[in-house]
């Protein structure tokens, strides 16, 4: 069984890490997919770390972790992610399910809403601790009570890293291999693409 588990990856983060090992649990394989544009980060800056950079980045973390894949898509709407990979599961943290419950990311179209949500196979999702910045992870709607979703066992701590702490200068939440490349070392973007400091 897949799951894909789509994300920027702007760091990728002990959290990420965290998440998927425990998506492993459920399924064989994990696939960190790589957005090219992810949908609601659009308008990041130009500068940040490239699509090449965090792709080979993660890469080393495949290495590290058997059962980790990586892809790049330009897709951005998860359901399609899922679709276009053939996954069984897709792994999505708190914030993200909010998001893709929320009918005003399908123009405030509750039939288009629950159309997406009926192409989606089993969500494996990343719980908040209850008092952090996101909100409780929502159920689905009662219009989706066929979609299963399954919450990861994850240590509460993981619910307070972010990449954007990450590349703030908090850089003990990365992922080791991230701190290792150099790329988020300074607290500001690194290069675009192109190789790596410490590869």
């Amino acid at each position: 069984m897949l799951a894909v588990y789509p994300g920027s990856f702007d760091p990728p983060t002990v959290a990420h890490v965290a998440i998927a090992r425990a998506a492993l649990a459920h399924v064989e394989e994990v696939r960190l997919v790589l957005s090219e544009v992810a949908l609601g980060k659009e308008d990041l800056p130009a500068d940040r770390v490239g699509v090449e950079v965090r792709r080979a980045v993660l890469e080393d973390l495949a290495a590290e972790v058997p059962g980790l894949d990586v892809a790049v898509t330009a897709t951005t709407l998860v359901a399609e992610i899922s679709a276009e990979a053939g996954a069984d599961a897709v792994v999505v943290g708190a914030d993200k399910w909010a998001q893709i419950l929320d009918p005003s990311w399908y123009g405030g179209s509750l039939t288009a809403r629950d159309a997406a949500l009926a192409r989606l196979p089993k969500v494996l999702l990343a719980p908040r601790p209850p008092g952090t910045a996101s909100t409780p992870s929502p159920a689905p709607p009662p219009t989706a009570h066929w979609l299963e979703v399954v919450t990861l066992d994850l240590d509460p701590a993981h619910g307070l890293v972010s990449s954007t702490r990450a590349r703030a200068g908090e850089h003990a939440l990365m992922a080791e291999v991230a701190r290792r490349s150099g790329h988020w070392a300074t607290g500001s973007p690194g290069p675009p693409d192109g190789p790596g400091r410490g590869r």
